[in-house]
């Protein structure tokens, strides 16, 4: 029998990969092979892995020429398909027009090479030519815009990470402002469950308005909150607090262009109280950190939630925000990263 030497890495790696590999076929390569490297006889690795002795010698023959790397790969790939000799053609299709759905594919193929396969046959053609389903992504319009997106780089490179870079050194509060109008209704979302759910809609009437401010660093949370509208006043009330709560140390406020932010009144007030008033460029939500803050309290306490009064759905979204630290401190350290998404390399679709 073929004989191989073993190093204690080599022998981790086989004993992580008999399990972890997703493919059944390689798990079972690599259990024979450290079986094999416990010192187990042929005879009894066959038993226990329930291959016959022809088998277990390709593997370690397969293990001998290419190591582990070797060993994930399948001789076996299947039948050839017609769609195989279209393969090039509707990948560069489908790079331009991607299908919503395998049916809308199925058509496509159909339409393009006359090809008749069911829905199966085709998700998994779509699979071997590198096509997954995904959550589509969203960027305002305008942003699409190459000069819109040179301005945000140039912004996030020149304006925002140096101040961000004082801020990791403790040398500046750097913090990033906006609203959210809560309306109290339904907010639809997922759910595990048997059969399928309905959640009871309020009117929709009422609007919880949240102004709020989250420190790009400690990540804590400052808010002006009421039922009415935000204003310019609101915006001078959160200064106060933010103001009172750093005292002598510089202070950076990142918020966008909504005109009751940028107002005489509150470039002022900023100005008074030794506030820095830095503007994200036009169609750029994406560089404001607090918009995650947003989606992160309607996933906690909004979705698929139901609230009788309009009291408790204020409640459980005052808690919500007070609590988060306290409660979700690694979930909101891992969402709050600052690293902002950039859409300078990425695939806009208009169709």
């Amino acid at each position: 029998m073929i004989q191989i030497e073993f190093t204690q890495e080599q022998i981790d790696e086989l004993d992580y990969e008999r399990y972890h590999y997703p493919h059944p076929k390689v798990q079972r390569k690599m259990e024979a092979v450290y079986l094999k490297s416990q010192g187990l006889s042929s005879a009894e690795i066959c038993r226990l892995c329930r291959i016959c002795k022809t088998t277990l010698v390709t593997y370690l023959r397969q293990y001998q020429e290419g190591g582990i790397e070797r060993l994930k790969e399948l001789g076996y790939r299947g039948k050839t398909s017609a769609l195989d000799e279209h393969r090039d053609t509707l990948k560069a299709y489908f790079e331009e027009h991607p299908p919503r759905s395998a049916k809308e594919a199925q058509a496509e193929i159909e339409r393009l090479t006359g090809i008749q396969r069911s829905p199966t046959q085709i998700r998994e053609f779509l699979h071997r030519i590198g096509m997954t389903p995904r959550k589509v992504g969203y960027v305002p319009g305008k942003s699409s815009a190459p000069e819109k997106q040179a301005e945000q780089e140039a912004f996030r490179e020149q304006e925002l990470e140096p101040r961000l870079e004082e801020a990791r050194n403790g040398k500046r509060a750097v913090l990033f402002m906006d609203a959210a109008h809560f309306v109290h209704s339904v907010f639809l979302g997922w759910v595990w469950c048997f059969t399928r759910l309905f959640v009871a809609s309020s009117s929709g009437r009422k609007r919880f308005n949240v102004l709020g401010a989250v420190d790009a660093v400690t990540k804590r949370i400052f808010t002006f909150t009421n039922e009415t509208h935000i204003n310019a006043a609101s915006v001078c009330a959160l200064l106060d607090a933010i103001a009172a709560y750093y005292g002598a140390m510089p202070i950076t406020l990142v918020l966008d262009n909504v005109r009751y932010q940028k107002c005489q009144l509150v470039r002022d007030y900023a100005a008074a109280l030794g506030i820095e008033l830095l503007f994200l460029p036009s169609y750029s939500p994406h560089l404001n950190l607090i918009e995650r803050l947003w989606r992160f309290v309607r996933k906690k306490c909004l979705y698929s939630k139901y609230y009788a009064d309009f009291s408790a759905f204020k409640q459980a979204i005052v808690n919500c925000l007070q609590n988060a630290n306290s409660e979700h401190p690694e979930e909101l350290e891992s969402l709050l990263t600052l690293n902002f998404q950039s859409f300078a390399n990425v695939q806009i679709s208009t169709v």
